[in-house]
């Protein structure tokens, strides 16, 4: 459960430094380029992943292709949730996600459909709803829309990604961390692709302070996989309570977080969200 702990403590803290570095005027689109090439290397040293000219022999390119330009693509969308939505809300979205990757599995992987996992989803997307709000009107962070549709785009997004990922390890001859490598430098292209774009016809002015904010969050992005990793290898007999454990401890903390840190408010509707939430993941991890 230590290794839980720390995936929990990594994962609040990415959008802790988004967070931050919007308040402290550090541009969010460079930070998030800068993250890319921590996650390589992260990659290449702690996972030590199998390379060599055959490794990719029959590999699935449309698929790292796809995720290539939706990791970096859902990550501005998480930046921009966090920053008109809040903390509370984006957690909530982001973990619920996964309802999305268990649909795809009855559908598109042809697992049976069980009661209960079917129970959680429903009783998981009354809680998003519920969690995310829709205002009329301007609400606290200026924006009409924002406090609804970029959780709603980091919802399907990371749902989405989980698929593609799903996708990807079902290819057993390519070893699942060389993929893993695959990816992320193809999304570090994308993400360079756009920071160039950005400077030169954006005419946008060059952040050094973006870089610094970026290496912190590559770090803290891949100690969190990393952690969830070793979690289910320290408890291969044990997935449900790793699941359990990650989704409920981030969206708890996340709402300790976004309410006593950064003093975000909180309907009664959005609160029985966030209980709607954590019921769902429990109800989907042991029905």
């Amino acid at each position: 459960m230590v290794y839980v702990l720390f995936s929990v403590f990594c994962s609040i803290t990415v959008s802790v430094i988004l967070k931050l570095a919007r308040r402290y005027a550090v541009d969010t689109k460079q930070l998030i380029v800068w993250n890319y090439p921590v996650a390589v290397g992260c990659t290449w040293f702690f996972l030590r992943p199998e390379w060599a000219p055959t490794v990719l022999d029959g590999a699935p390119w449309v698929l790292y292709g796809a995720l290539a330009v939706l990791l970096p693509g859902i990550f501005f969308a998480l930046s921009a949730s966090i920053r008109y939505a809040g903390i509370v809300r984006t957690e909530v979205a982001q973990r619920l996600s996964l309802f999305i990757a268990l649909i795809a599995a009855f559908w598109l992987f042809n697992e049976s459909a069980q009661a209960g996992k079917l129970a959680g989803v429903a009783v998981g997307v009354v809680g998003i709803l519920c969690s995310i709000g829709w205002h009329k009107g301007k609400n606290q962070y200026g924006r009409n829309h924002g406090a609804w549709l970029f959780p709603m785009v980091v919802f399907f997004g990371y749902g989405i990604i989980d698929i593609l990922f799903k996708q990807i390890a079902q290819h057993t001859g390519i070893p699942y961390t060389t993929s893993m490598l695959v990816v992320f430098c193809l999304a570090m292209v994308v993400a360079f692709a756009f920071l160039v774009y950005y400077l030169t016809v954006a005419h946008k002015r060059f952040s050094v302070h973006a870089i610094f904010w970026g290496v912190v969050l590559g770090g803290f992005n891949f100690a969190n996989i990393l952690f969830y990793m070793k979690a289910h290898r320290a408890l291969p007999d044990n997935p449900s309570i790793v699941f359990t454990g990650m989704n409920v401890g981030v969206i708890a903390l996340g709402a300790l977080v976004g309410i006593a840190f950064f003093r975000e408010k909180l309907s009664f509707v959005n609160k029985i969200g966030i209980l709607l939430a954590v019921a769902s993941v429990l109800i989907i991890a042991y029905l």
